[in-house]
């Protein structure tokens, strides 16, 4: 009887190992995290004529502190403008509500190609979603509603940022609602573009204070 009651309790302490050893492993489980960018190089307000785009920096240091993919939403429409004829097109773009077309590839944080040509599948691999770009006329540019349009991120929690000169955020979070209304849309960071090359720790203090 002694022996058969020790046989069930050492069964019990087994299943019990086993179980807390699962839960923990699914805790320390990471979310996959992808972030998706426009960022305009060239002629910049502020900063001059850039090889790298504000937004592309910010980007990257995400990138380096949490791990995250990376998607850079590319159109070839802006390139070599001079700062004002790309304001007037860009206000342009808005009032017509236009859609500009853009290519992308989604890379790791050492921009090693992941895919080449992603699908809505390849999006809905991902948990967590960082979106950024510049702020032009009070809210994404143009292109970014081609991404919104194409790619479904309802039901992932989405962290907007912007570089701006001004405009903060803008109606860039609102409109990111708007766009995935099922979708858990944090609060949004903003930073200056003649800040970012020599502000990283502010990127990092807002990184540290989100749950990923």
């Amino acid at each position: 009887m002694r022996r058969l009651l020790l046989t069930i309790l050492s069964g019990i302490v087994a299943l019990t190992g086993c179980s807390a050893q699962t839960t923990k492993k699914e805790t320390n489980m990471k979310k996959k995290v992808l972030v998706v960018y426009f960022s305009h190089a060239g002629d910049n307000y502020s900063v001059g004529n850039i090889n790298v785009g504000n937004t592309k920096i910010v980007a990257d240091y995400i990138s380096e502190l949490t791990g995250a993919d990376r998607f850079e939403i590319v159109t070839h429409k802006y390139d070599g403008m001079a700062y004002k004829p790309l304001c007037d097109l860009a206000q342009d773009e808005q009032i017509k509500d236009e859609r500009p077309a853009f290519e992308g590839q989604i890379v790791d944080k050492d921009s090693k190609v992941l895919v080449a040509k992603p699908t809505q599948a390849d999006f809905d691999n991902y948990d967590v979603i960082f979106i950024g770009s510049p702020v032009w006329w009070g809210t994404y540019p143009q292109v970014m509603f081609t991404f919104f349009d194409r790619y479904d991120l309802n039901g992932k929690t989405i962290y907007p940022f912007t570089t701006h000169e001004g405009s903060g955020l803008g109606s860039c979070v609102s409109d990111l609602r708007a766009s995935y209304p099922r979708a858990d849309v944090k609060k949004g960071f903003s930073i200056y573009g003649h800040e970012v090359r020599t502000n990283k720790a502010k990127v990092e203090t807002w990184i540290k204070g989100l749950e990923l």
